[in-house]
């Protein structure tokens, strides 16, 4: 009896030891963990490896755990409530300079060896492990060279051409699709982020350059209206000089009154005796 207890008493006191000199990093099924190992003696951290999405690893009270999102991430720039950023600004080739609101969607690397390198070199800098000082790392790794391609691929087109040119607009979406990857690549030093898309809204020109050009659409318009109406009168001219020419003045005026109703037409048999007496 004294041997259970004493089991039962040394399980307890090892199991109240680990509750003090352990914890574990542990993650969702949206995220994925960096598991280090902290050596007291030497001071130095090691990794221990990465923890894979909706696992646990256990750790020593020193240790450290870090973790980041697994599932795929965005980055809106948009006058929408919540966006990461108002939309961008870019620059048309005949100078002019629009915005345009769009999204990026993207997946953090999650090969461990990728995973660790972003930690060490970029998410630390910026604790990009909070909401805080995630969104510091967007502006600086995505919104910067997303801004860089959007205004190079800009360049090579006129401000009417982005605006309402549907082909023209994909051709330029595509290029800067091309050009963002190439850019973050660039600005972060490595295949941090993966599996990107982007969905960018049609470029549009200042309020007053908007309007007016929807003043002078509807000009042209007027313009079309009034021709198709000049148009018609001349046909109509045309076709009453036709009519003049076959039945004389008196004889086309008497038609338009037929036409119109003013005369009214009493049809008499041949050789029916009636008077008609004139009106006086």
């Amino acid at each position: 009896m004294t041997t259970t207890r004493n089991t039962s008493a040394a399980l307890l006191a090892a199991a109240a030891l680990l509750a003090v000199t352990a914890c574990s990093v542990t993650t969702d099924t949206n995220e994925v963990g960096l598991d280090y190992d902290y050596d007291s003696w030497a001071g130095e951290t090691t990794i221990e490896g990465c923890v894979s999405p909706g696992q646990r690893a256990w750790q020593d009270i020193n240790d450290v755990g870090v973790i980041y999102p697994a599932d795929q991430r965005s980055f809106d720039f948009s006058d929408n409530a919540g966006a990461e950023s108002k939309p961008i600004t870019v620059v048309s080739k005949d100078n002019l300079e629009m915005s345009v609101a769009g999204v990026a969607t993207f997946y953090l690397n999650q090969d461990c060896k990728a995973l660790q390198a972003f930690h060490e070199k970029v998410g630390k800098k910026f604790a990009a492990d909070t909401p805080e000082g995630w969104a510091r790392l967007l502006s600086v790794y995505i919104k910067q060279p997303l801004d860089r391609a959007m205004d190079a691929a800009a360049k090579k087109y006129d401000w009417k051409q982005l605006f309402a040119d549907p082909a023209i607009k994909q051709a330029w979406e595509t290029e800067v699709g091309t050009l963002a990857q190439q850019f973050i690549k660039e600005q972060a030093g490595a295949d941090f982020f993966t599996q990107f898309r982007f969905t960018l809204q049609q470029p549009q020109p200042p309020q007053n350059v908007r309007t007016a050009l929807a003043a002078a659409q509807e000009a042209v318009e007027q313009n079309a209206a009034q021709k198709n109406r000049n148009e018609q009168v001349q046909t109509e001219l045309q076709s009453i000089k036709e009519l003049v020419k076959v039945l004389g003045p008196e004889g086309y005026v008497l038609y338009q009154a037929m036409k119109d109703g003013k005369v009214q037409i009493v049809p008499v048999p041949v050789g029916s005796n009636v008077n008609v007496a004139p009106k006086q």
